[in-house]
């Protein structure tokens, strides 16, 4: 049986999914997008019961990863290559956008949130920050307008967001730090976008195959227009990557996502 964590203030506990998670679950299966996360807040012990919640699902998985040793140090390579190219050439406009946000409100430019990735291990991802600074603490109350089908988040007037935030989220400008995520090895450039730790606490075992990769900068989803695709369509062209992964594929998929990223093809 697999192992849940209740929300007990700050501090979840090892236990069967409550009455609520079973209700938001059931509920993605009518197409309901949530409006209540169960768990907003997670302490490190919490994403280690996460971490291993999601190891022990991923156990019994039926989905086999494609691609060998060679691909994945091909891949690897790749990624310390482009990661590190651009971010020698991106290092001015990045800093010029950082400083536009500073001036803009006085806050610190760069936002930090922990995603998971492969195994559900968590890291802190990066980017430009495009809403207020008090912006997860506000969350709380925002969730309610949520508009996505499944149990990713989605608000077409989401009031966190800063004038200068929507613009640098319609072109894509505020992933750009994630290049740094890239040569460190949190990401690589292409695979599953990274989840927040309140989303995997919902997944099913067959949306937790996701993390059976490194999470990516880009994947299939973003080059079809990341905001208009349905969640469990989302989830199916994840799933659909990783059994059918190579180096063509991945390069494939990373000029799509130039050429949708240039034609701002379902940005938010």
């Amino acid at each position: 049986m697999q192992a849940n964590i209740l929300n007990a203030g700050n501090t979840m506990i090892e236990n069967d999914f409550n009455g609520e998670a079973r209700k938001l679950l059931e509920s993605k299966k009518h197409k309901e997008g949530i409006t209540k996360y169960p768990v907003l807040n997670f302490t490190e012990k919490d994403l280690e019961n996460l971490r291993k919640r999601v190891c022990e699902t991923l156990k019994h998985s039926k989905v086999r990863p494609a691609g060998g040793k060679l691909y994945k140090m091909t891949k690897r390579a790749f990624d310390i290559a482009v990661s590190s190219c651009a971010i020698v050439v991106l290092a001015i406009p990045v800093s010029c956008f950082a400083l536009a946000i500073y001036l803009d409100d006085g806050g610190n430019p760069f936002f930090v949130q922990v995603r998971l990735t492969k195994g559900g291990k968590p890291f802190k991802m990066y980017k430009l920050r495009s809403m207020c600074i008090d912006a997860e603490e506000k969350f709380a109350e925002v969730q309610k307008a949520n508009k996505c089908d499944g149990l990713a988040f989605k608000s077409d007037e989401d009031p966190r967001i800063t004038k200068i935030g929507k613009f640098i989220r319609k072109t894509s400008i505020d992933e750009l730090p994630q290049f740094l995520n890239v040569l460190k090895g949190d990401m690589s450039l292409i695979g599953p976008r990274p989840p927040l730790p309140r989303e995997v606490y919902l997944y099913s075992p067959e949306q937790m195959d996701r993390l059976l990769v490194k999470t990516g900068l880009a994947c299939t989803c973003q080059t079809e227009g990341r905001s208009d695709m349905p969640f469990d369509e989302w989830v199916t062209t994840d799933i659909d990557y990783i059994k059918n992964r190579n180096f063509a594929v991945d390069i494939k998929i990373l000029v799509k996502m130039i050429i949708a990223v240039l034609k701002r093809k379902g940005a938010e």
